[in-house]
């Protein structure tokens, strides 16, 4: 049974930046002490970028750096050198300040975004030393919310949406014209916290649809069955949504 959802409205973007940023570093200084490891996987966009240069502006020294494993939950089908590449944002707004360790990557220069898929795939069965038919348990995966209701790389009527065996898609998006890497939604909902950030008006609607109309938009479908949901949205996200006090 999903846990009760948390929803948190800050004042500013600023301090949704803020509070992104000390959730990050309370769960891996949590995580570091009980687990000796912290796995979480990043998101695009600019309120995760926000996050990221807190969290690399020495603000939190005492976070273990060298115990957490980075990887992504999306990734735009580009080299890592691409200006649109989630990769490349996070490797010079966070990773490359912080020495990050253990990073991974989705391989996006590889010709063949199956493939890629199918690589990435591997790589989280050996981080996460999976038996065959096992899904990794993240201590956190960080999501952004699009105005059509995507997050991650899960789009609207993608074929993605349909996928439960798989732990990683490449994902073809029609009104882009392109694939995308993602992450499936039995990883995302088996992470012990997953963590939407969320700002601007843009997004007002598709929040209007998820809370007020119950929508079956993707991000929606996002119900970890034994883990932590938090929504952090600034005022101006947040809008004139009428939000259920509870939503388990």
């Amino acid at each position: 049974m999903a846990q009760p959802t948390e929803i948190r409205i800050l004042s500013s973007k600023d301090d949704l930046f803020q509070a992104a940023a000390d959730e990050f570093a309370n769960l891996a200084l949590s995580t570091v002490r009980d687990h000796g490891r912290f796995t979480v996987a990043l998101s695009g966009g600019s309120t995760p970028k926000g996050m990221h240069e807190l969290l690399s502006s020495g603000a939190f020294p005492k976070i273990p750096w060298d115990k957490i494993s980075f990887f992504f939950g999306d990734e735009r089908y580009v080299p890592p050198d691409h200006p649109e590449s989630n990769y490349r944002m996070a490797n010079e707004t966070l990773l490359s300040k912080v020495g990050a360790k253990h990073v991974f990557r989705m391989p996006t220069e590889e010709r063949d975004p199956e493939v890629a898929a199918r690589a990435y795939e591997v790589t989280l069965v050996e981080q996460f030393h999976l038996s065959p038919g096992e899904f990794p348990r993240f201590d956190l995966i960080i999501l952004g919310l699009g105005p059509d209701g995507h997050t991650a790389s899960l789009f609207p009527a993608s074929r993605a949406l349909d996928e439960e065996k798989h732990m990683v898609v490449a994902n073809w998006v029609e009104k882009f014209q392109s694939y995308r890497i993602t992450l499936t939604y039995p990883v995302i909902n088996y992470a012990a916290n997953v963590t939407f950030l969320v700002s601007g008006s843009d997004k007002t609607p598709a929040l209007h649809r998820i809370f007020e109309e119950n929508a079956n938009l993707p991000a929606r479908r996002i119900q970890p069955a034994q883990g932590r949901l938090l929504w952090l949205l600034d005022r101006e996200a947040a809008g004139t949504v009428s939000f259920p006090a509870n939503l388990g």
